[in-house]
């Protein structure tokens, strides 16, 4: 299955297969003390198989056009993860959820990810709103929704189980309208 999302020169969104486990699991191993701070299934993620399965798992949500995860590419090297996590179709949102090697944050790639992704689901999914839930401590994170001209809705509070303790999310969202006049 051959899905690509062009992002800039270099670099790409593409759909991730088995093939892609070994590279998906080894960034994930390399940041797992980083990515552990933010992100719930770090720990879950302790083998290769443990990968493929997740992966078998995200290309079944596709087929059935669930969801979209994809991998984020630099010259064919992985480097993150990114995609729309809960396609609600009959009220026309989804949700951005991502990732980056540590090694490869601020450069922009996220966000300017982010970006052609936001296109992809306004144009191709007809999607009427996006949205991005961060934890409120993760700056970087929510640098990236509120470069690309995201409304902050508020502080979603205890969202999220992490480990061993509760975090508070902010919410952010924009609608296609909002995303067409600012084109």
């Amino acid at each position: 299955m051959n899905f690509v999302i062009p992002i800039r020169e270099g670099f790409e969104l593409r759909l991730r297969t088995k093939a892609d486990a070994e590279a998906f699991f080894k960034v994930t191993d390399k940041n797992r003390v980083y990515l552990r701070q933010w992100l719930p299934w770090v720990d879950a993620t302790k083998t290769v198989n443990d990968t493929q399965k997740y992966i078998e798992s995200s290309l079944s949500k596709f087929k059935k056009k669930e969801s979209i995860d994809l991998g984020i590419w630099y010259e064919d090297q992985w480097v993150g993860s990114m995609g729309f996590h809960y396609w609600d179709k009959s009220n026309r949102k989804d949700t951005i959820g991502y990732w980056l090697a540590e090694d490869f944050q601020g450069k922009g790639i996220v966000t300017d990810a982010v970006r052609a992704l936001i296109k992809y689901g306004f144009e191709k999914m007809n999607l009427n709103r996006i949205e991005i839930l961060c934890a409120v401590e993760n700056t970087k994170s929510r640098g990236i929704p509120e470069r690309l001209g995201f409304k902050n809705e508020g502080v979603t509070r205890q969202c999220e189980w992490l480990y061993d303790h509760f975090v508070d999310s902010v919410s952010y969202s924009l609608l296609a309208s909002e995303w067409k006049s600012s084109k």
